[in-house]
């Protein structure tokens, strides 16, 4: 798809990120059913019930810019799904597969990180100060789903470790 200016290219980085939110949530989801955890599960219920949140945010950044979302392909996002679905059925450990999860859910929250930091720049850089604000919310809660991971992971190899 031809991108004319600035804005359509916005709109285009913003759709499909709106896309990938909604492919993540349902990711997440999976993820916390095959989790083997309730630490975990629950962590991981806690990032859907959020994901759900930031979806609401996201569409509210259309209707502040009066546009609605455009079709995309999310063909990284699938090869992701792919590669994590034949990776987690190879490993026989419930304590190798929690550790997994979590960290292919923070490297998916990494993936979604880079995009809300380029969608802020073009978010000031179109002149929808607004819209800024709302992602930058959504930021601060990729973030802090992150560092959460982190410490359940460090959590989990201390546990291990004291075993």
């Amino acid at each position: 798809m031809p991108v004319k200016d600035p804005k359509e290219l916005f709109v285009l980085m913003l759709s499909d990120l709106r896309q990938g939110a909604e492919r993540s949530n349902k990711i997440f989801q999976e993820l916390s059913e095959v989790a083997q955890d309730a630490e975990v599960t629950e962590a991981l219920r806690a990032r859907v019930f959020v994901s759900g949140n930031i979806l609401n945010t996201l569409d509210e950044c259309f209707k502040l810019i009066g546009q609605k979302p455009m079709k995309v392909t999310g063909r990284l996002h699938d090869a992701f799904v792919e590669d994590f679905r034949r990776d987690l059925a190879e490993i026989q450990s419930p304590e190798a597969k929690r550790l997994f999860i979590l960290t292919k859910a923070i490297r998916l929250a990494h993936f979604r990180i880079g995009e809300y930091v380029a969608l802020i720049a073009a978010a000031d850089m179109t002149g929808h100060a607004g819209v800024g604000v709302l992602l930058e919310s959504c930021l601060a809660d990729k973030l802090a789903f992150v560092e959460r991971s982190r410490r359940l992971i460090r959590e989990k190899i201390r546990q291990r470790l004291a075993a």
